[in-house]
């Protein structure tokens, strides 16, 4: 009979066993970036946004359950919609895993919800918009679903002491599969005639070759990572002290996961450095998630850059921020993980500063603003993640992670409206690029005001020697 290696808090304690399930945890990453770079970075925006113009009456409007919507406002009114449903599911699949302590089987479920809908972008072609925004709103939620129910795992995976390092393992996994896969779609895009394909066909194998690599290598996370018990929740009155089988806690874990966010809500009023941290996290990733997401539009709109620079530039973000990632976890061993968090953020003004004043028409200088978010954008996202990893009480990692990951997809619809109403009033995209640096210096601020030796110490976790 094996023996039993997992500690109270749910930790594996044998240090051989952990590594197994970390080297697991880290290939997650690889599996989905894919999609977050490839999909929705650099070719489903520009696509669909063609579907849906080939459909479009004479005005340029579609009409989507009889709404008429302008065909270049589609995609952002998916995306939109897909962060509503991940915001209703998310609570769900938190709660459901956290009463039964089967995180695994709803991130098997969320992970390739997702990957079929990525793969069935193949057959996204002439006016099919409608398809598109559907597989998108699908893809897009259940990816967001599957990244809360997998940060969850990092608290039992990974000892405090190697939560930093751990997270920019994964993100730097990540990044990998990211640019990996980013040449060989644009080797086949850029040669597509060579290859005998249309150009709208080259674009559709990219797109579904992202589903697959997503499918096929959360094989490898989902065979490594294991599901913790859960203790027995105490009987309730008529049920003759009978504990509840599995079936029933899911049951009762999805009927009741609005009730619980309500809860865990409440919970973290008990815990307000917690609450704390996730107001800055909100804030100055909010501001990271704005640029990465116009700063193909600055490009393409105010500096004149062509489609092939700016996903070159797509490239050399994702091959840098490999190196980013480890080497703020480095840095994070040695300063801690707020303060290097804290320094990426003056990092970001800067940058933001530099875009002000970068000349139309030089591409060079684009490339070096891209290799500067780069150096940063892993980091700062995976300190962020190991940081709050040690603010969450035990036992209830799933539905903070929610909450977590809500904050990250939910409420990122702020930074695109700045960004926009900005551009709105002045009618410059250089106004609307600097009016970002509010949110990393208000996120600057609130995150410099937690304590987090007091924060992780009040949700009943051990205090690491450098955070």
């Amino acid at each position: 009979m094996t023996a039993d290696t997992t500690e109270p808090e749910g930790r594996t304690a044998d240090p051989a066993g952990r590594r197994r399930e970390q080297r697991g945890w880290y290939f997650y990453d690889f599996a989905c970036s894919v999609y977050s770079t490839s999909v929705l970075t650099v070719f489903l925006g520009p696509y669909l946004t063609s579907v849906a113009k080939a459909a479009a009456d004479p005005e340029g409007f579609v009409h989507p359950l009889g709404i008429p919507v302008r065909a270049g406002s589609l995609f952002a009114y998916s995306v939109s919609a897909s962060l509503v449903v991940a915001v209703l599911a998310m609570p769900l699949a938190g709660a459901a895993a956290d009463r039964t302590g089967r995180k695994k089987p709803l991130l098997a479920v969320a992970a390739y919800l997702g990957a079929a809908a990525t793969t069935g972008m193949f057959f996204l072609e002439g006016q099919r918009y409608l398809l598109g925004a559907f597989l998108l709103i699908v893809a897009n939620a259940s990816f967001a679903v599957a990244m809360a129910l997998y940060n969850a795992y990092l608290p039992q995976i990974a000892e405090p002491d190697e939560r930093d390092a751990v997270s920019s393992r994964g993100w730097a996994f990540g990044y990998t599969s990211g640019a990996l896969v980013l040449v060989l779609n644009l080797v086949l895009y850029s040669g597509h005639e060579s290859f005998g394909l249309t150009e709208g066909t080259a674009v559709r194998i990219c797109l579904a070759s992202a589903g697959l690599w997503w499918g096929v290598f959360a094989l490898v996370p989902l065979r490594r990572l294991r599901d913790r018990p859960v203790l027995p929740a105490p009987a309730k009155s008529g049920t003759g002290g009978r504990e509840r089988d599995g079936g029933e806690a899911v049951e009762e874990g999805a009927v009741g996961g609005w009730r619980q966010l309500v809860a865990t809500l409440k919970d973290m009023r008990r815990h307000p450095l917690t609450l704390s941290f996730l107001l800055a996290y909100l804030v100055y990733n909010d501001g990271v998630q704005t640029v990465i997401s116009q700063a193909s539009i600055y490009g393409s709109e105010e500096l004149g850059l062509d489609q092939t620079t700016l996903i070159t530039a797509v490239l050399l973000v994702q091959v840098l921020a490999v190196a980013g990632a480890l080497g703020m976890g480095r840095m994070a061993r040695t300063y801690g993980a707020k303060r290097t968090i804290l320094g990426s953020l003056a990092v970001w003004t800067a940058i933001l500063a530099a875009g002000y004043f970068l000349p139309a028409g030089a591409p060079v200088f684009f490339y070096c603003l891209a290799a500067a978010i780069g150096l940063v954008l892993g980091g700062s996202q995976a300190l962020s993640r190991s940081l709050f990893s040690h603010l969450v009480p035990r036992g209830k990692e799933a539905e903070y992670f929610s909450a977590y990951e809500m904050s990250d997809r939910g409420l990122s619809w702020l930074g695109p409206l700045v960004f926009g109403l900005a551009y709105q009033l002045t009618g410059s995209y250089r106004d609307a690029i600097i009016s970002l640096v509010i949110f990393f210096a208000a996120g600057f601020v609130l995150l410099a005001r937690v304590p987090v030796r007091r924060a992780v110490a009040a949700a009943g976790n051990p205090v690491p020697d450098r955070i």
